[in-house]
């Protein structure tokens, strides 16, 4: 890669790092009390999904080793926003589904989050946003793809 890519590609990523870093610090401040980030996005993608999912699915979903997902799950039955059930055609394997609390409780991150997106997003500008998001999808894809 010529040196000017190289620079464009090591500024590039500079800026998605320090951007994730700045939303999430974000977003984690008014998530509702007891609520991880983790959790949020397991929930959400939960309710996304409409459908159980197994652990070892939402780990890899979310790029995180089986014992991290574990963990976090865990947490989030502790606090009574999924269930975790046997799976009924091999007893080795659990299914994780969003429970009625966990539907409200990530509801509730997402009225504190949308004002804090909403607010970056007009700073920004929405047609910048509009132009960002498929170069973003793109290179998640792409990215999705290496592994």
């Amino acid at each position: 890669m010529p040196d000017s890519a190289t620079s464009l590609a090591v500024s590039l990523f500079s800026e998605i790092l320090v951007v994730d870093q700045l939303a999430r610090a974000s977003v984690a401040k008014v998530l509702p009390k007891g609520m991880e980030l983790s959790h949020f996005s397991v929930l959400n993608h939960l309710a996304h999904a409409g459908a159980e999912r197994s652990p070892a699915q939402l780990a890899k979903t979310f790029h995180l080793t089986r014992g991290a997902m574990t963990n976090t799950l865990h947490k989030l039955e502790w606090a009574g926003w999924v269930h975790i059930r046997p799976d009924w055609d091999d007893a080795r394997r659990k299914m994780v589904s969003i429970s009625p609390a966990g539907l409200s409780a990530r509801d509730a991150a997402i009225a504190a989050i949308a004002p804090v997106i909403a607010e970056a997003v007009a700073k920004v500008g929405e047609e910048k946003v509009r132009i960002a998001l498929p170069v973003l999808r793109e290179m998640r894809l792409k990215l999705g793809q290496i592994d």
